[in-house]
């Protein structure tokens, strides 16, 4: 496990996820995002370049991580941090591993500017349009953003646990402690 990391690792796990079928992979041959970009670049308002600033995200990029969000509902921070995870979701976007990915605030900017142009509704009726043109229809899946805190294990004397275990309350109890008790937790 330990070691160099080789130079074709990256495409050698690329390639077994397009031999199990990566379902982004053949999505992403499916639908032509490109044939978007005209109503895309159209509904997004972009500011002088001549002041500087981060150049903007491309339009069709962007759009496939709303595709990815939708898909899979996650929020701008999950989306991102799945983008910088999985392979399979930065191959779907167009990214590298070396390639910068967009932040969660800049996800959610976007999304918002297409909502606010009212194109987002009408940019998805046309991708769920092709896909129903192919005989598909587009579904979303789950994944579970999971964080695991430890509960802070109660302290208690030998008496006081026998009195919960009998059905009572200790002696001395205020009603907050009572009710930071887990009376039925084992």
């Amino acid at each position: 496990m330990a070691g160099q990391p080789g130079f074709f690792d990256a495409e050698e796990r690329l390639r077994w996820l397009s031999a199990s079928g990566d379902p982004l992979e053949w999505l992403r041959a499916v639908v032509d995002f490109e044939a978007l970009r005209a109503e895309l670049e159209a509904a997004l308002p972009r500011t002088d370049r001549s002041l500087g600033g981060h150049p903007p995200w491309d339009a069709v990029l962007m759009f496939r991580v709303l595709v990815l969000q939708a898909l899979y509902t996650l929020f701008a921070d999950q989306a991102e941090y799945q983008l910088r995870d999985r392979l399979s979701f930065m191959r779907f976007a167009g990214l590298t591993l070396q390639d910068a990915v967009p932040d969660a605030k800049t996800i959610w900017l976007y999304r918002e500017q297409l909502t606010r142009a009212g194109a987002l509704a009408k940019l998805f009726a046309r991708f769920d349009a092709v896909l129903a043109e192919r005989g598909f229809l587009a579904t979303g899946g789950q994944i579970v953003d999971a964080t695991f805190v430890e509960a802070q294990r109660p302290r208690l004397t030998k008496d006081e646990r026998q009195t919960l275990r009998d059905g009572g309350t200790p002696d001395g109890w205020s009603k907050a402690r009572t009710r930071q008790i887990d009376r039925d937790g084992r």
